[in-house]
């Protein structure tokens, strides 16, 4: 079974091999890159390029360990027996199966997507190292042991927002997703706009590139926000003339808005057309 990319997503061969060598170490896959490259969706198009069901787990600042194991309801379990319901004699009835008891027990292979680890806590990784590791967590209230019956193929994302332990890295295979180049850039707009005007492409990825490679963003425009902007050209019927400058220099395009996300950055980009004017 191997990775080989998909119709949807254009991936580079050194993601492919990566993909490939984690499944072979049986590890899990640290996919690290800017936001907007595509980490989540390369997780959800492996997954469907092997043929495989995707349990999905996006972190968020509150999500703890715990939550991917299981769940003791204490409180639904002492309402009903107040209650008198029978179903408290069985404490199985208020164990909430996690992401990762699923993905465990599994009758068929599967992948698991842990999304955006690095919104977590900083003890978020270390409390899930014994589980990833062996594939085993014990669960206290029922005193049993669940077991992976096959290893699911894990992707691990993280947007670099804090470091993550030595000893979480070590059991994973490392990725970074460089932010693609324009040959790369004009596979993924293909894939997403198929018959496309290569001209209205190569106007709006020049103009995409001179608003990324400006000194001094706080926010770079990613790859999800070059295909939005290029949807609402689109949708809008801007013409490749609105992209091209008379000139070799940096023009304010048409919707910015899509591509820079704050107001510093808007300013910034403004101030270095204010200055290429005044330099004429």
């Amino acid at each position: 079974m191997k990775f080989e990319g998909s119709s949807n997503y254009v991936a580079t061969p050194d993601l492919m091999l990566a993909v490939n060598a984690a499944m072979t170490l049986r590890r899990p896959l640290l996919v690290k890159g800017e936001p907007g490259t595509g980490k989540t969706m390369l997780a959800e198009e492996a997954a469907a390029a092997l043929g495989l069901p995707l349990l999905e787990w996006h972190i968020k600042s509150t999500t703890k360990a715990q939550q991917g194991l299981y769940e003791y309801d204490a409180v639904s379990r002492l309402r009903d027996s107040q209650l008198g319901d029978p179903r408290v004699r069985d404490i199985h009835n208020y164990i909430v199966k996690g992401v990762l008891w699923q993905a465990f027990t599994s009758a068929t292979p599967c992948a698991l997507l842990i999304d955006e680890i690095d919104k977590a806590d900083i003890e978020f990784p270390n409390d899930l190292l014994r589980e990833l590791d062996r594939m085993e967590f014990h669960v206290y209230e029922t005193k049993e042991t669940i077991r992976a019956i096959q290893r699911p193929i894990v992707f691990i994302t993280s947007n670099n927002e804090k470091e993550l332990p030595d000893a979480f890295l070590r059991r994973c295979f490392f990725h970074y997703i460089k932010f693609p180049e324009a040959a790369t850039m004009q596979q993924i707009v293909d894939v997403h706009f198929p018959g496309i005007k290569q001209e209205l492409v190569a106007a709006a990825l020049k103009s995409f590139y001179d608003v990324r490679n400006l000194p001094g963003l706080k926010k770079k425009p990613s790859t999800s926000e070059l295909l939005d902007w290029l949807k609402l050209l689109l949708s809008e019927d801007i013409p490749v003339a609105a992209l091209q400058s008379k000139d070799e220099k940096v023009s304010i395009p048409p919707l910015i808005g899509a591509l820079l996300k704050n107001e510093q950055d808007v300013t910034l980009f403004e101030k270095l057309i204010f200055m290429q004017r005044n330099n004429r």
